[in-house]
Formats: C-alpha cells, sequence, structure tokens
C-alpha cells in the first residue's frame, strides 16, 4: 500500500528496491512482512540555509524521531523551529498576496501535469478507514481497491476521509461516471444506462438500493451526506 500511495517517493526507484531494502532492516525470514506508514499530512519544509543542525543526531535513525519540550534540547529545537516559522511569516506579509484555497494548495509545483498534493495520504488513510475492503461488494483483494472521491477533487472536494470510499476498481470507474451512486441514507444506486448502452449489467443491479457493506468504525470517516447529496445531484446520471 505505501508503493502503490507514494511510489519512488518512498525513497526507491521500484518496488523492488523499496522491498528488498525494508527487508534488509528486518529480522526472521518469511514472504510476509508488515511495516508501519507514518502518514505525514501538510509538512513543510525550510530553506537549506535554515536547515537546524541537531546535535547528538545518529545517523542509523529509521523511525520517527520525537523531542520532548520539557528537556533542554527539546525546548531549545522548539525554539529554532518557532523563530524560523515566524521569521517566513513576516517573509510572506512583505509579499504580494496570494490566492487562498481553504484546505491548502490544492496543486504542486507545475511540470508537465499538475502534481495532486495529498493524494497518496488520501489513498492510505480511506484505505484503513474501511479496513481495505470495498465499501459497496465487501471485496478484499487489495491491488484492485481504489480510495474514490465523492465529490471530485477537480470539483472542489477535499482529501477527506469523509470524502471518500474504497471501491472495487470497476465500482469506481462507474461512481466516477456517474453510472453509480450511493444516496445520503448510504443506499447503492445503479443507472439504468448501464442496461440501456451496454446491455449487460447484472453483477451491478444485483447490488441496486443494497446498503453500503463495509463502514468505517468512526462515526466522523462515515460518507458525508453533504457530498453523497452532491455526487447524486451533480453526477449521476440516473
Amino acid at each position: 500500500m505505501a508503493w502503490e500511495a507514494f511510489g519512488p517517493k518512498n525513497g526507491s526507484a521500484s518496488f523492488k528496491e523499496f522491498d528488498q531494502r525494508i527487508r534488509g532492516y528486518a529480522t526472521g525470514t518469511g514472504s510476509t512482512l508488515d511495516i508501519g506508514c507514518n502518514v505525514l499530512v501538510q509538512p513543510f519544509f525550510f530553506e537549506r540555509k535554515d536547515w537546524i543542525a541537531l546535535p547528538n543526531w545518529p545517523k542509523s535513525v529509521m523511525q520517527g524521531k520525537t523531542f520532548d519540550t520539557e528537556t533542554e534540547e527539546g525546548a531549545w529545537l522548539w525554539n529554532e523551529v518557532q523563530q524560523r516559522v515566524q521569521l517566513k511569516e513576516i517573509q510572506n506579509l512583505l509579499q504580494e498576496p496570494v490566492a487562498e484555497y481553504g484546505d491548502g494548495p490544492r496543486f504542486g509545483e507545475l511540470f508537465l501535469t499538475r502534481s495532486r498534493l495529498g493524494q497518496g495520504a488520501f489513498k492510505v488513510l480511506v484505505s484503513e478507514a474501511y479496513g481495505k475492503r470495498c465499501a459497496i461488494t465487501g471485496e478484499s483483494t487489495f491491488p484492485v481497491l481504489e480510495a474514490a472521491h465523492i465529490q471530485a477533487y477537480s470539483e472542489g472536494g477535499p482529501h477527506r476521509i469523509s470524502n471518500g470510499m474504497l471501491m472495487r476498481s470497476d465500482f469506481h470507474k462507474l461512481f466516477d461516471a456517474g453510472l453509480v451512486t450511493v444516496t445520503p441514507e448510504l443506499r447503492v444506486r445503479v443507472s439504468d444506462q448501464i442496461k440501456d448502452k451496454y446491455f449487460n449489467g447484472k453483477a451491478y443491479y444485483r447490488l441496486h438500493d443494497q446498503p453500503l457493506t463495509v463502514m468505517p468504525e468512526r462515526a466522523t470517516d462515515h460518507p458525508d451526506p453533504e457530498y453523497l447529496k452532491w455526487h447524486l445531484q451533480e453526477r449521476f446520471v440516473g
């Protein structure tokens, strides 16, 4: 899941290399290897000239290292960070105003295509919330599962668990095409156009008007009725 979500941003050029590097740190034998995955949401970075030289920093750190501000070292580090952040805020005030987009920057630096910020974290969090099972069918074969936005990201939908559902890839495509939706009452609705245009769809119509098979444990992660209403009104073709 870490590789599918972030690819080479994990620090390796290929999945094979990524897998081999991780196994180099593992203890014991076996083909199954579970790793922890810390997802950083909206991290910020200092320019190289503002980097903080940490005393006694071991080169072999492989896990997140924390500092307690109650200690001398932690308090010093926190003070250094605050000074740099405050300086950056002052510099921003002196620059031309920039349009704001509510949930932070929606796109990264322009290159050949626009790189969406937060997409990898969105997939990981939605996958975990749904227990790596399709919300509609309960399918648990992870390679065919995808994190679907309810309200399209390109049309203002945020990277939030409540604006996402984990779906089998065919349902994700139908959902994005407006041929399948989920009502605010959390029931599956399948468009008549599948039968009218493609003369098939029996496997999908069996799920018509059925409740979602899988729901997140936390109520705050459930599909937001407002996003579901948007999809029903703006995307579903009936």
